[in-house]
């Protein structure tokens, strides 16, 4: 998880209306004066992407961490009006709206375990309860909502693999679809008389395919690029179209190398190519009246907003629109997400890496101004491409004032289908503000690069990855950047099992480790992680540990662990089930074991945490543990 939270949704044009202080709120710009401005950037009041009901678009959701957690937070934009929905200890992120603007749908989970059930409450408030009263806790796999109150339940369990539910008011839910692969509830039509799956049953997680089906669970129309798991093709639904009687489906598609949309009709085959030549990955959703698509485009690092004016309909099974592609002005940086608004504007969330997140519009306002004081700026990253043996790696960099070398953080993303971006972190800004440099390696796995360098990190797990990262760290100490007696490897999630991984297959390249949530003993993670994941490492690793064992011996940090010779620190949350704490505690054990200098910290959630304090807390531990193990000199001591 990173530390920036953002929403999904849609739209404004009035003038920003600012978030309630509350009792639990972050400090004023006053109490917060003598802060060090790495504890500023996590302090300072965020705000998501506010969702719209797409038949009441003055209501809208969105999460803030103006209390001090993200939660959810209803807003009446015809009055101004704003309350916090939701309360809990450990926070909450995942709601949506119905279609209708009535209720707020949100996923219950226990400390963050992700295991849980969907509850609801009136927009206005109220009471909250069970949504979809008779289905057990189980982990989300996906939801829609229909406007005559039919909801749409994705689930997942170890015991039953992936089912879908069909839930009517007052009625009992009907289960549609069950398959011990991975599956999710895609979309709903407009009418409700559509429903996309995505779903891997051909036994390859990493590239899906879709079937659509009546709400009955009676197959409509198949589309499946892989071929039965022949071929490394994926599909992802976009959406449907937002009009009645419009079978039209928005689909995501790989054929050409890249992620990019075309429309697929189940009910008459049609696909239809959209002509939007752009270099990089490109994603889209429709525009309200569904005549257009706002397409978002990802290449390099950044991404900018388009609106694709569709052409007339096309005949054929196969056709092509040759829709009117025009640019929607953002400024240069990264849109984490955008909506369009009934309108025609768009709505976006943007930011750099040297300047805080906004919600802007493109009537020119700033959507949502929470209160408080604001977060300070960084310094802008700069793009290096480094050769490496799989292809050039593009890597991202900060550096403090000064000349080099200076002590470096070498902070990896995790994933692994996902990449770092020009865009606002408040941990990066933080190691800059004390004296470091830092650089993200977008290593293969990551997305934004091409289908081939997402997809080359099979079989040979983690070492791949490491191979970019060490091509990258020899062009930071030959270039002057960086110190090598003072090189940290870190990360969270996917990126604190490469810090493991690292520190014992590269020992002599690394004086420090920091790893949060990390896979570290991959056997045991295998066996006690969710069901989805499980399906991902038998896709990256070929097979299960016992069909495969050398290649999950090959890719465990638990395998290296002797070798590791840096100090170490591993954060972990109890109650995480992507990364269990069993696993981290059996390489602890190891390293206890060893005596090996190392310090652990538990705490009480799960995948990462959603409270502010609790997120300041574990980068001062880990500033602090590398104080009292790295030589620092020529570092900024602040905080």
């Amino acid at each position: 998880m990173t530390d920036e939270t953002t929403g999904s949704g849609r739209t404004p044009t009035d003038p920003s209306p600012a978030l309630p202080h509350s009792a639990g709120a972050p400090e004023t710009s006053q109490a917060a004066a003598g802060l060090p401005d790495w504890e500023k950037r996590f302090r300072a009041p965020r705000i998501g992407l506010p969702e719209w009901a797409e038949h009441a678009p003055d209501r809208s959701l969105f999460v803030s961490n103006a209390t001090g957690t993200f939660e959810l937070y209803a807003w009446d934009r015809a009055t101004g009006a704003q309350r916090q929905a939701t309360d809990r200890p450990n926070g909450t992120t995942d709601g949506t709206l119905s279609p209708d603007g009535e209720w707020i749908w949100w996923f219950s989970d226990t400390d963050g375990d992700e295991f849980g059930v969907w509850m609801r409450q009136p927009f206005a408030g109220g009471p909250d309860e069970p949504a979809a009263p008779g289905l057990d806790p189980s982990y989300p796999g996906g939801l829609a909502l229909n406007r005559d109150g039919t909801a749409v339940i994705g689930r997942s369990t170890d015991e039953d693999g992936s089912t879908l539910h069909v839930v009517r008011p007052g009625q009992p839910p009907v289960e549609i679809y069950r398959h011990r692969e991975s599956a999710g509830v895609g979309d709903l039509s407009h009418d409700g008389s559509l429903i996309a799956v995505e779903h891997t049953e051909h036994g390859d997680a990493m590239h899906s395919a879709i079937r659509v089906v009546r709400p009955d669970g009676s197959t409509v129309a198949e589309l499946d690029d892989t071929h039965g798991g022949t071929e490394e093709l994926g599909l992802s639904v976009m959406g449907f179209a937002p009009v009645d009687g419009d079978s039209r489906l928005l689909v995501g598609h790989q054929r050409r190398g890249r992620w990019e949309p075309m429309i697929w009709d189940p009910l008459t085959g049609v696909e239809t190519a959209l002509e939007i030549e752009l270099p990089g990955d490109v994603a889209a959703d429709w525009y309200p009246d569904g005549s257009a698509l706002l397409v978002e485009h990802e290449y390099q690092a950044r991404s900018e907003l388009w609106r694709y004016q569709l052409g007339t309909a096309p005949a054929g099974p196969d056709a092509s629109s040759a829709g009117a592609l025009s640019r929607v002005d953002t400024p240069a940086g990264t849109v984490s997400g955008a909506t369009a608004r009934p309108d025609g504007t768009v709505e976006f969330l943007w930011s750099s890496a040297a300047q805080p997140s906004e919600v802007r519009s493109t009537n020119g306002t700033v959507v949502l101004d929470p209160p408080g004081m604001k977060a300070p700026g960084s310094v802008p990253v700069t793009d290096v491409w480094v050769d490496g043996p799989g292809g050039r790696i593009h890597a991202l960099v900060q550096q403090p004032p000064g000349a080099g070398p200076f002590p470096t953080v070498f902070d990896i993303h995790g994933g692994p289908t996902w990449h770092d971006s020009d865009a606002f972190a408040s941990s990066p800004a933080a190691w800059v503000d004390h004296g470091f440099a830092v650089v993200r390696v977008n290593y293969r796995g990551s997305t934004g690069y091409g289908r081939a360098w997402t997809d080359a990190l099979k079989h040979r797990v983690g070492l791949i990855e490491l191979e970019d990262i060490a091509a990258v760290r020899e062009w930071a100490v030959s270039s002057g950047l960086a110190d090598p007696a003072r090189l940290v490897l870190s990360g969270g999630s996917w990126g604190g099992y490469l810090t493991l991984l690292g520190l014992g297959t590269q020992p002599d390249a690394w004086a420090l480790g920091l790893a949060a949530v990390p896979v570290a003993d991959y056997v045991t993670a295998y066996h006690d992680e969710m069901e989805a994941l499980k399906a991902m490492d038998r896709t990256l690793l070929g097979g299960t540990p016992e069909e495969v064992p050398e290649r999950f011996e090959a890719s465990s940090p638990l395998t290296y662990v002797d070798a590791v010779r840096a100090p170490l620190y591993i954060s972990a949350g109890v109650n995480d089930p992507r990364c269990p704490i069993q696993q981290v505690e059996n390489y602890v054990q190891r390293l206890e074991e060893r005596g090996h200098p190392h310090e652990v910290y538990r705490y009480d959630a799960g995948h990462g945490s959603l409270v502010v304090e609790e997120r300041i807390k574990q980068v001062r531990l880990e500033l602090d543990f590398t104080r009292r193990h790295l030589t620092a000199e020529g570092a900024k001591q602040q905080g």
